[in-house]
Formats: C-alpha cells, sequence, structure tokens
C-alpha cells in the first residue's frame, strides 16, 4: 500500500469511527429513553436491558452508516482541502479520482458489509428486539407467524390470515376453524378477503364447512354473502405485522411473496422490502460519492460545523424522500424496483453533476 493510501484511509477510518460511536451513542439514548418506561413498568431485569442494547446496536449500525459515511467523507476531503493538503498532493500530478480511489473501494468493502449484515444478522435481532418488546415487556399475546402467515388462538377457534394490511384495513387469506368441547373441528370458515367496518370485520363472500364433531365428515358447504366475522382484532392489534419483513431476509422474502402470489394475494410490501434489501446497503457508496464534491468545493473555506451540518441535511432529505418513495411503492403507486432504487439513483445523478463542476 503506497504511502498516499494508508494516509488517506488512516485519516478517514479514525473519522468514521468517531462518527459511528457518536451516531449509535445519541440514537441508542434517544431510543432508550423513549423505551425505558416501559423496562421499568414491567420490571424488567439487568438481562432484559443486556438483550435490548446488543440487539439494538447492529440494527442501529445499519441504520447510520451511510450518514456516517456522508460526514466521513466530507469531513476528511474537506479537512484536507482546508489545509492545502489535497492541493499539494494535485500538484504532483495526482489527479482527483486517484486521490479518492482508497476511499471510495473501502466505502465499497463497507457497503457489502452491510449488505451481509442486512441479510444475516439484522432478522435475528430485530425478531429478538420484537419478542423482548412486545411480548415480554408489554404483554401482548404472541400471534405465531409462519413464513408472515398470521396464526393465534381465540378460545374455541384457531385464525388463520395470510396478510394483514394495517394501511388499508384488510386481511387476506382468512380461515377460522372452530372446535367443539372435545377439540374436533367443527366448521371452517374461508374468506378471500375481510375488511374492517363498523367496527367488525366484513366479507362479501364467505365459504363455511359444517363436519360431523363425531366421525369427522363434511357435512355440508354453503356460500354465504356480506358476513360479520367473529375475530375478536382490530386493525391496530395488528400493528407491527407488516413491519416484521424486517425480520426476514432477501431470500426469505423472496419465497414469501413468491407464494402470496402464488396463491392470488398481493405480495406488493414483500416484493418492495425485498428490493431494498439488495438498495440499502448501497445507499453507503453513493454517501460516500456524494461527500467527495461536497468537500472539495468549497476549498479553504471547509469547516467542522458546516460539514456536520451539511451531512445531516442531506442525511434527512435522502430520508424523507426515500420513505416518500417506498409509500407510493407500498401502495403499488410505482413498481417495487423502482421504489427501492430510485433514491440512490437520484443522489448518484446529483453526486456526478456536483463533482463534474469540481475545478480541477
Amino acid at each position: 500500500m503506497k504511502i498516499l493510501d494508508r494516509f488517506l484511509l488512516l485519516h478517514f477510518i479514525r473519522i468514521l469511527t468517531l462518527c459511528v460511536a457518536a451516531f449509535i451513542g445519541i440514537y441508542l439514548l434517544i431510543d432508550f429513553f423513549e423505551k425505558v418506561d416501559d423496562f421499568i413498568d414491567h420490571k424488567a431485569a439487568a438481562w432484559d436491558y443486556f438483550i435490548y442494547l446488543s440487539n439494538s446496536i447492529p440494527f442501529i449500525f445499519a441504520q447510520i452508516l451511510p450518514l456516517a459515511i456522508l460526514t466521513s467523507m466530507v469531513l476528511t476531503l474537506g479537512g484536507l482541502s482546508r489545509t492545502n493538503e489535497i492541493t499539494a498532493v494535485r500538484a504532483c500530478g495526482v489527479n482527483l479520482w486517484r486521490v479518492v480511489q482508497p476511499l471510495m473501494g473501502l466505502v465499497l468493502l463497507l457497503s457489502f458489509l452491510l449488505l451481509l449484515i442486512n441479510e444475516f444478522i439484522i432478522p435475528w435481532n430485530t425478531k429478538q428486539l420484537n419478542s423482548l418488546l412486545e411480548f415480554k415487556l408489554k404483554g401482548k399475546q404472541q400471534i405465531q407467524l409462519t413464513r408472515n402467515e398470521i396464526w393465534y388462538r381465540n378460545d374455541n377457534q384457531i385464525i388463520n390470515i395470510a396478510v394483514a394490511n394495517l394501511e388499508k384495513k384488510r386481511l387476506q387469506g382468512v380461515k377460522i376453524f372452530t372446535f367443539d368441547g372435545q377439540q374436533k373441528i367443527a366448521r371452517r370458515q374461508d374468506t378471500p378477503v375481510a375488511h374492517f367496518h363498523n367496527g367488525g370485520w366484513q366479507t362479501e363472500s364467505l365459504t363455511e364447512i359444517i363436519f360431523d364433531s363425531a366421525s369427522g365428515d363434511l357435512i355440508k358447504t354453503t356460500a354465504l354473502e356480506n358476513q360479520v366475522l367473529d375475530i375478536d382484532r382490530k386493525p391496530e392489534d395488528f400493528s407491527g405485522r407488516e413491519n416484521l419483513n424486517n425480520e426476514f431476509n432477501f431470500q426469505q422474502l423472496s419465497a414469501m411473496a413468491d407464494k402470496l402470489e402464488h396463491e392470488g394475494y398481493d405480495a406488493t410490501r414483500q416484493r418492495v422490502d425485498m428490493h431494498s434489501r439488495l438498495a440499502v446497503p448501497f445507499t453507503c457508496l453513493i454517501m460516500g460519492f456524494l461527500g467527495i464534491p461536497f468537500a472539495l468545493q468549497r476549498g479553504r473555506n471547509s469547516n467542522i460545523a458546516l460539514g456536520v451540518g451539511l451531512s445531516l441535511g442531506i442525511g434527512v432529505v435522502y430520508f424523507i424522500l426515500q420513505s416518500l418513495v417506498m409509500a407510493f411503492g407500498y401502495s403499488n403507486a410505482v413498481p417495487p424496483l423502482f421504489a427501492a432504487w430510485s433514491t440512490n439513483f437520484i443522489f448518484l445523478l446529483l453526486g456526478v453533476w456536483l463533482l463534474l463542476n469540481v475545478k480541477e
């Protein structure tokens, strides 16, 4: 490794480490104070605090890494420009791309690292956090999920829901199994879609199957219309079910979406989240690239406060735009692939335009 590469990488890694530590600390402090009441009210043990912290850090790291890379790139190159070190290097015949090449190589490695973390670590951490916060601390009844299907028991019923859409107050693929006193199935009700209206779950079409309690044989099948389902849950009781996509990696989301579409259900949310698994890690590369022209344009006028403020501003704009496009994707207004990658593409074009305007 050349002396210039080693100098730039050590300078960048030092600042990146400080940024990551600071952002994780701030994020964790704010998040913990939002949830500390739940820990105190439910008399959480010391082990619960340890589980929360150990599972939160990888998730937070994945969230703040792109912003930390942008801030570090701006501060690294901006600081070297302010002290004329970049000018001295370029005066020796080293072009701009050669200066940033080792930094972008490191950012690319960090992008692949984040891809692996999102694929293999974050889903497990998210599952542990959901289990701790929703079921153990808040005492909610645990709803079992199998490939995003919802199963739960209510007295003498077992209810299976393929997809719960909280935003539209809609349940898809509902099956209700009713058992008699001897735990033998007495009735099964199937409906493709149920909507929450006037305090209950209503469906336009329902297939009811009655079984003989003694032999278990089918007695009759009846097609009904405009029925109210015997489901004791409201839409808010399913809150967080859609966010449980975070517990699945790319391959699991792909298999889940294929299964739902094969069964005739809407898998738009799963498709958007699936493509997002690949798009989000490369935000690091986009942010690193975007930080280059922002740092070099101001030259000796660069300062730490401006660099941090500029990075936070870009991060907020990116987050707002990404959330907006993802919402359009969830509502099926834009294709899932476009929803996941369009913000990265827009900021990449912005970085290219700014870089072309940097004076040689």
